[in-house]
């Protein structure tokens, strides 16, 4: 089996196992013994990949995209992954997306004070300086999806 094929044969295994055998099941309507096939690295079973349709329900359901991170990490792609579980699944429009937009800036030009104040970033401030640079970044992706979708009616 071609190694491209193993590694997405091991992180299709920790989809399943992160979501449960039992959960998967139910999720993507296939056997334990089907599931199993697919992540086998057995001869007979080299050419058996999970459907795409089967992989996102099972993502939806993980704690982390396993499958989809590996082809990306397979294609030289990296990925940006939002781990954010929102109560409310109504983005709101433009006028949610520019409170955001201040709240998050706000937010990052508070850490950036509190990490500069000593003249030295540490190790630890950048990386909450990038957390916050990431989540700014995702609330302007969000309002140009909303005024490019403003634009089309």
């Amino acid at each position: 089996m071609a190694d491209m094929g193993r590694y997405l044969k091991k992180h299709t295994e920790a989809l399943v196992k992160d979501v449960g055998i039992e959960a998967a099941c139910t999720l993507t309507g296939k056997s334990k013994a089907t599931l199993g096939r697919y992540y086998s690295d057995h001869d007979e079973h080299a050419d058996r990949f999970m459907p795409v349709d089967a992989v996102a329900a099972l993502e939806e359901a993980a704690s982390f995209p396993h499958v989809t991170s590996a082809l990306a990490d397979l294609n030289g792609i990296t990925l940006s992954y939002d781990d954010r579980r929102r109560n409310d699944s109504d983005k709101g429009g433009v006028n949610t997306d520019v409170i955001a937009l201040s709240q998050r800036f706000g937010m990052l030009m508070a850490e950036y004070h509190q990490s500069i104040e000593d003249g030295i970033i540490t190790v630890n401030e950048a990386k909450r300086l990038l957390k916050e640079t990431l989540a700014l970044q995702q609330v302007l992706v969000e309002m140009k999806l909303h005024l490019e979708e403003e634009t089309e009616t």
